[in-house]
Protein backbone atom coordinates (compact mmCIF):
# COMPACT_ATOMS: atom_id res chain seq x y z
CA UNK A 1 0.00 0.00 0.00
CA UNK A 2 1.63 3.47 -1.13
CA UNK A 3 0.25 7.16 -0.47
CA UNK A 4 -0.55 9.33 -3.30
CA UNK A 5 -0.31 12.52 -3.91
CA UNK A 6 -2.51 15.23 -5.20
CA UNK A 7 -1.69 14.47 -8.45
CA UNK A 8 -2.08 11.29 -8.37
CA UNK A 9 1.42 10.29 -8.62
CA UNK A 10 2.81 7.80 -5.40
CA UNK A 11 4.47 9.59 -2.53
CA UNK A 12 8.02 7.77 -1.62
CA UNK A 13 8.62 6.85 1.41
CA UNK A 14 11.55 8.91 3.65
CA UNK A 15 14.23 7.81 5.51
CA UNK A 16 17.85 9.01 7.22
CA UNK A 17 19.96 7.24 9.56
CA UNK A 18 20.22 8.07 13.15
CA UNK A 19 22.91 7.35 15.12
CA UNK A 20 22.20 6.40 18.51
CA UNK A 21 24.00 4.36 21.79
CA UNK A 22 23.31 1.02 20.05
CA UNK A 23 24.50 1.79 16.95
CA UNK A 24 23.18 3.88 13.68
CA UNK A 25 19.08 3.09 12.92
CA UNK A 26 17.59 3.45 9.78
CA UNK A 27 14.52 5.22 10.14
CA UNK A 28 11.64 4.77 6.87
CA UNK A 29 8.24 6.68 7.15
CA UNK A 30 5.33 7.23 4.72
CA UNK A 31 2.43 9.56 4.89
CA UNK A 32 0.73 7.51 7.30
CA UNK A 33 3.93 7.25 9.95
CA UNK A 34 7.04 5.82 10.29
CA UNK A 35 7.18 2.28 8.87
CA UNK A 36 10.52 0.77 9.91
CA UNK A 37 13.86 0.73 11.95
CA UNK A 38 16.77 -0.90 10.93
CA UNK A 39 19.54 -1.78 13.18
CA UNK A 40 23.46 -1.13 12.26
CA UNK A 41 22.14 0.62 9.29
CA UNK A 42 25.69 0.61 7.52
CA UNK A 43 25.81 1.33 3.83
CA UNK A 44 25.22 -2.08 2.90
CA UNK A 45 22.57 -2.79 5.25
CA UNK A 46 20.63 1.27 4.07
CA UNK A 47 21.25 -0.32 0.32
CA UNK A 48 19.35 -3.53 0.76
CA UNK A 49 16.57 -2.71 3.28
CA UNK A 50 16.02 0.59 0.92
CA UNK A 51 15.54 -1.66 -2.08
CA UNK A 52 13.49 -3.92 -0.42
CA UNK A 53 10.98 -1.11 1.04
CA UNK A 54 10.94 0.17 -2.49
CA UNK A 55 9.57 -3.34 -3.65
CA UNK A 56 7.05 -4.04 -0.88
CA UNK A 57 5.65 0.00 -0.59
CA UNK A 58 5.70 0.12 -4.39
CA UNK A 59 7.85 3.34 -4.40
CA UNK A 60 11.73 4.39 -4.24
CA UNK A 61 12.22 5.99 -0.83
CA UNK A 62 14.19 9.35 -0.91
CA UNK A 63 16.08 10.99 1.33
CA UNK A 64 13.90 12.59 4.03
CA UNK A 65 15.71 15.81 5.66
CA UNK A 66 12.68 17.82 6.12
CA UNK A 67 9.82 14.81 6.83
CA UNK A 68 7.97 15.85 9.52
CA UNK A 69 7.47 12.02 10.68
CA UNK A 70 11.52 11.26 10.95
CA UNK A 71 12.01 14.41 12.71
CA UNK A 72 9.40 13.37 15.41
CA UNK A 73 10.89 9.96 15.64
CA UNK A 74 14.28 11.27 15.65
CA UNK A 75 13.81 13.34 18.92
CA UNK A 76 11.52 10.32 20.26
CA UNK A 77 14.26 7.98 19.97
CA UNK A 78 16.49 10.74 21.31
CA UNK A 79 14.87 11.23 24.45
CA UNK A 80 13.90 7.72 24.55
CA UNK A 81 18.06 6.78 24.57
CA UNK A 82 18.41 9.68 27.36
CA UNK A 83 15.87 7.93 29.85
CA UNK A 84 13.47 10.78 29.38
CA UNK A 85 10.73 9.24 27.25
CA UNK A 86 8.83 5.84 28.25
CA UNK A 87 6.33 5.88 25.81
CA UNK A 88 6.69 6.32 22.14
CA UNK A 89 3.70 8.69 20.23
CA UNK A 90 5.15 9.16 16.92
CA UNK A 91 2.50 8.00 14.32
CA UNK A 92 3.08 4.31 12.80
CA UNK A 93 2.55 2.68 9.76
CA UNK A 94 1.40 -0.98 10.10
CA UNK A 95 1.24 -1.90 6.57
CA UNK A 96 4.51 -3.90 6.63
CA UNK A 97 2.91 -6.47 8.97
CA UNK A 98 -0.11 -8.29 8.98
CA UNK A 99 -2.29 -11.37 10.23
CA UNK A 100 -0.77 -12.84 13.29
CA UNK A 101 2.19 -10.66 13.30
CA UNK A 102 0.51 -7.81 13.02
CA UNK A 103 -1.73 -8.36 15.73
CA UNK A 104 0.90 -9.58 18.23
CA UNK A 105 2.92 -6.65 17.57
CA UNK A 106 -0.27 -4.61 18.04
CA UNK A 107 -0.59 -6.39 21.46
CA UNK A 108 2.83 -5.80 22.47
CA UNK A 109 2.63 -2.46 21.43
CA UNK A 110 -0.72 -1.82 23.59
CA UNK A 111 0.58 -3.76 26.82
CA UNK A 112 4.16 -4.07 27.25
CA UNK A 113 4.99 -1.08 28.93
CA UNK A 114 8.85 0.10 29.59
CA UNK A 115 10.65 -0.98 31.93
CA UNK A 116 8.73 -4.47 31.84
CA UNK A 117 8.90 -7.72 30.56
CA UNK A 118 6.44 -10.03 28.84
CA UNK A 119 6.97 -14.18 28.26
CA UNK A 120 6.48 -15.59 24.33
CA UNK A 121 3.60 -17.55 25.95
CA UNK A 122 1.53 -14.87 28.07
CA UNK A 123 2.33 -12.71 24.91
CA UNK A 124 0.32 -15.75 22.94
CA UNK A 125 -2.62 -15.65 25.80
CA UNK A 126 -2.80 -11.91 25.60
CA UNK A 127 -3.80 -12.61 21.45
CA UNK A 128 -5.97 -15.50 22.06
CA UNK A 129 -3.42 -18.41 20.57
CA UNK A 130 -2.81 -19.98 24.03
CA UNK A 131 -0.53 -22.79 21.72
CA UNK A 132 1.62 -20.07 19.27
CA UNK A 133 4.45 -18.95 21.88
CA UNK A 134 7.61 -20.09 18.88
CA UNK A 135 4.93 -18.04 16.14
CA UNK A 136 5.26 -15.06 18.71
CA UNK A 137 8.79 -15.46 18.96
CA UNK A 138 8.71 -15.60 14.75
CA UNK A 139 6.96 -12.10 14.98
CA UNK A 140 9.16 -10.56 17.22
CA UNK A 141 11.75 -11.27 14.67
CA UNK A 142 10.14 -10.10 12.00
CA UNK A 143 8.58 -6.76 13.69
CA UNK A 144 9.77 -3.85 11.37
CA UNK A 145 9.63 -1.34 13.79
CA UNK A 146 12.27 -2.65 16.60
CA UNK A 147 12.41 -0.46 19.74
CA UNK A 148 9.12 1.71 18.80
CA UNK A 149 7.44 -1.42 19.26
CA UNK A 150 9.39 -2.85 21.84
CA UNK A 151 9.85 -6.68 21.08
CA UNK A 152 13.11 -6.24 22.85
CA UNK A 153 10.81 -6.46 26.07
CA UNK A 154 9.87 -10.00 25.26
CA UNK A 155 11.86 -13.16 27.04
CA UNK A 156 11.70 -16.58 27.27
CA UNK A 157 9.44 -17.56 30.17
CA UNK A 158 12.00 -19.31 32.31
CA UNK A 159 14.31 -15.77 32.22
CA UNK A 160 16.37 -16.22 29.54
CA UNK A 161 16.83 -13.28 26.82
CA UNK A 162 15.63 -15.07 23.96
CA UNK A 163 16.75 -13.92 20.63
CA UNK A 164 17.00 -10.89 18.89
CA UNK A 165 16.87 -9.47 15.46
CA UNK A 166 19.26 -6.40 16.22
CA UNK A 167 21.87 -8.90 18.46
CA UNK A 168 21.58 -9.57 22.16
CA UNK A 169 24.25 -6.81 23.12
CA UNK A 170 21.53 -4.59 21.64
CA UNK A 171 18.71 -6.33 23.82
CA UNK A 172 20.73 -6.27 26.81
CA UNK A 173 21.84 -2.37 26.47
CA UNK A 174 17.70 -1.74 25.88
CA UNK A 175 16.76 -3.88 28.94
CA UNK A 176 19.44 -2.19 31.23
CA UNK A 177 18.07 1.68 29.81
CA UNK A 178 15.07 0.76 30.64
CA UNK A 179 16.20 -0.87 34.36
CA UNK A 180 14.94 -4.61 33.72
CA UNK A 181 18.72 -5.66 33.54
CA UNK A 182 21.62 -4.16 35.77
CA UNK A 183 24.06 -2.22 34.32
CA UNK A 184 26.87 -4.17 33.35
CA UNK A 185 30.01 -3.88 36.21
CA UNK A 186 32.65 -3.34 33.87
Amino acid sequence: MTETSADGGVTAPAWTVRETPVGPLLLAATGRGLVTVVFHAGERTVRRCLARLAGRLGAEPAPGGDDPVLAEAARELDAYFRGGLREFSVPLDWSLTSGFNGRVLRTLSASVPYGSTVGYQTLADRVGEPGAARAVGVAMGSNPLPVVVPCHRVVESGGGLGGFGGGLETKRALLTLEGVLPAPLF
